[in-house]
């Protein structure tokens, strides 16, 4: 399944500007708090304006809350994201930029919840840690299995199967391999099963094929 990824984002993957060799650390971390619940082409094209105004965590820090949800306006969940940048840069600026490595001492920074601080883990200690969201979720419930809990954060099989996805030697490039696939390939509605590398052992596709086999 990763091979087929990885081959497919070679040929396919999108030029985000977060993950240019170019872009810091400080990027990367904070560019999540940007994505959640927003299409990725709405930040990137934000991206720019944002990051020439706060180049790095001590200016983010220095920012009034109020002036954060201004300019976050655009992109919406604007009152939440500042409150969450705000505080995540106010610790930043405090430790030189740097946040835990353990996982229980990074879950007691302000604003740090499972998805940042799989983004730190990921993105500063090199941990391979995946960005699961319902769109990775998508993709490995697909292929796999459904989980069983709603909640993706607590479901224990699909955090197994999402840390068994990006263990590995390039993790970041496989958790953008699979969120650009969940987002062009195997979408919510209407995914392109027939254009679909991982579609001979999808059980999403198997059943799918067999539905419309039996219709026909």
């Amino acid at each position: 399944m990763r091979t087929k990824l990885l081959d497919w984002f070679t040929e396919n993957g999108r030029g985000l500007p977060w993950r240019s060799s170019r872009a810091s650390t400080y990027e990367k971390i904070c560019v999540e708090v940007l994505l959640q619940r927003t299409r990725a082409e709405t930040v990137a094209n934000f991206y720019s304006a944002f990051y020439s105004k706060y180049p790095d965590w001590g200016a983010l820090a220095a920012t009034p809350v109020e002036d954060l949800e201004e300019i976050l306006k655009p992109i919406g969940l604007w009152k939440r994201r500042a409150v969450s940048l705000n505080a995540l840069a106010k610790y930043a600026a405090e430790h030189g930029g740097l946040f835990p490595s353990e996982r229980k001492r990074l879950s007691k920074v302000p604003a740090v919840g499972q998805y940042v601080a799989n983004s730190i883990l990921l993105f500063q200690h090199g941990v391979p840690s995946p960005l699961v969201d319902v769109n990775m979720s998508r993709v490995l419930e697909r292929y796999l299995r459904p989980r069983e809990l709603s909640d993706i954060r607590h479901d224990p099989w699909l955090q197994d199967a999402a840390h068994w996805l990006v263990c590995c030697n390039d993790p970041a490039r496989v958790n953008w391999a699979t969120l650009d696939f969940a987002a062009m390939v195997c979408r919510a509605r209407n995914p392109t099963c027939p254009e679909c590398p991982l579609r001979l052992l999808c059980n999403f596709a198997r059943k799918l094929h067999g539905k419309v086999a039996e219709a026909s």
